[in-house]
């Protein structure tokens, strides 16, 4: 009587992707790239607000940087508080008020509304045939908002000013509030689900940072934020250090935002080909090598292009594989809440990367400590995912059998 409901966390009903007739794998995936694009253009911008909101209020680079860090945690409102924290951001005259805006509503709205959120409704909603591709697609809308944003902030700014832009941005996120309707569970899917797993958060947890496997996944996922949050907030104040324009900061951000459009696809779709493990240790050890090359040769607007479509192949491209191997070892239950954690690793990477970033300018007007951080990072985390078993706890091979 129980191995039925049991396997049904590997395999939801067809019903379940499309409760009522309307949501189909192919709207909720539409819907669900969508919300990625709209949630993660805007904070992919950032970087370009840095010198302006600084000299407006005669900050230090630090400053900024240290108020770009949320906590992850599925909230619900994410959108209303991204959008507020937006808003509040462009008014900060104080760097209390920059770290409650840009900080805590900004953190906690783009964990309730990006990757974290709608990727575990991928895995749980659809199909298992569908959910690595779904991966795929869903994090190449964020860089496709990354490519998408970058540009139009810059010829916004040019236009309205850096406050208004922000707003502009904010008044944007409200259309993700009808799109989360594809990505809702019903009541009774969840409570079949709960009935399928006894299984309660903190017996996940436990199960989840006992496991060698996990807890070196979620190390590994600390040096993508380090590097990515790094980069898209520094880049376009580096170049302009190194005598080129903000447009070429904006090109090369935006760059790095359309190949990573192939770049996750491609990731999404090598994940059910190749071992993921190796995918991930190829991906960061291919970073570390282009940040190597990058800071090694004089900086041009042709080294800036190649650099950011080199990293942009790898740039989020972590993520499906990330999340692919969390539901395969643990299944898709508290798939959300565990992807959530090695997203919060993710955020603290992006945290240290972004404030050492400015720490380190204000105190030797250089980032080179930062950049060889960041390939020594790479290095480790390609060599702290090879010893990943990628297969299913006993619990969940029991389920499934």
């Amino acid at each position: 009587m129980t191995s039925q409901p049991k396997s049904s966390e590997f395999n939801p009903p067809q019903s379940a992707a499309a409760p009522g007739g309307w949501r189909t794998p192919a709207l909720v995936i539409g819907f669900g790239c969508l919300i990625t694009l709209i949630a993660f253009g805007p904070r992919s911008t950032m970087g370009f607000f840095l010198t302006p909101l600084s000299n407006a209020n005669h900050w230090g680079r630090d400053v900024f940087a240290f108020a770009l860090f949320g906590t992850v945690r599925v909230v619900c409102g994410g959108a209303l508080l991204y959008g507020t924290g937006l808003v509040l951001m462009s008014r900060a005259t104080s760097a209390p008020m920059l770290d409650v805006s840009a900080g805590v509503l900004l953190g906690f709205g783009l964990a309730g509304c990006s990757f974290p959120v709608v990727l575990a409704a991928f895995g749980k909603i659809l199909p298992k045939e569908w959910r690595s591709v779904a991966f795929g697609f869903g994090t190449a809308a964020g860089s496709f908002g990354q490519f998408l944003y970058s540009p139009i902030a810059v010829a916004l700014m040019d236009r309205f000013g850096w406050q208004q832009t922000m707003v502009i941005f904010a008044t944007t996120l409200l259309i993700v509030l009808p799109l989360s309707l594809a990505l809702s569970t019903p009541p009774t899917d969840s409570a079949k689900e709960a009935a399928a797993s006894q299984q309660s958060l903190w017996q996940a947890l436990r199960e989840a940072f006992t496991h060698r496997s996990y807890v070196l996944l979620v190390l590994g996922f600390f040096t993508c934020g380090f590097q990515l949050a790094f980069i898209t907030v520094h880049m376009p104040s580096y170049l302009v250090d190194r005598g080129l324009s903000a447009q070429i900061g904006g090109w090369t951000i935006a760059t790095i935002g359309l190949f990573n459009i192939i770049g996750s696809v491609t990731a999404g779709w090598l994940g059910d080909r190749m071992p993921k493990r190796y995918l991930l240790a190829f991906i960061y050890f291919v970073r570390a090598a282009a940040i190597l090359t990058f800071i090694v040769f004089p900086v041009t607007t042709v080294s800036c292009l190649i650099f950011g479509a080199t990293m942009g192949l790898m740039w989020l491209s972590t993520v499906p594989p990330t999340n692919g191997i969390i539901m395969l070892m643990f299944g898709t239950r508290w798939l959300a809440t565990l992807s959530g954690f090695a997203f919060f690793s993710h955020q603290v990477g992006g945290f240290l990367g972004v404030w050492l970033g400015g720490l380190v300018f204000e105190r030797t007007g250089s980032y080179n400590m930062v950049w060889w951080l960041a390939i020594l990072f790479g290095v480790l985390s390609a060599l702290i995912n090879m010893p990943i078993i990628e297969k299913p706890v006993p619990r969940v091979a029991m389920a499934a059998a």
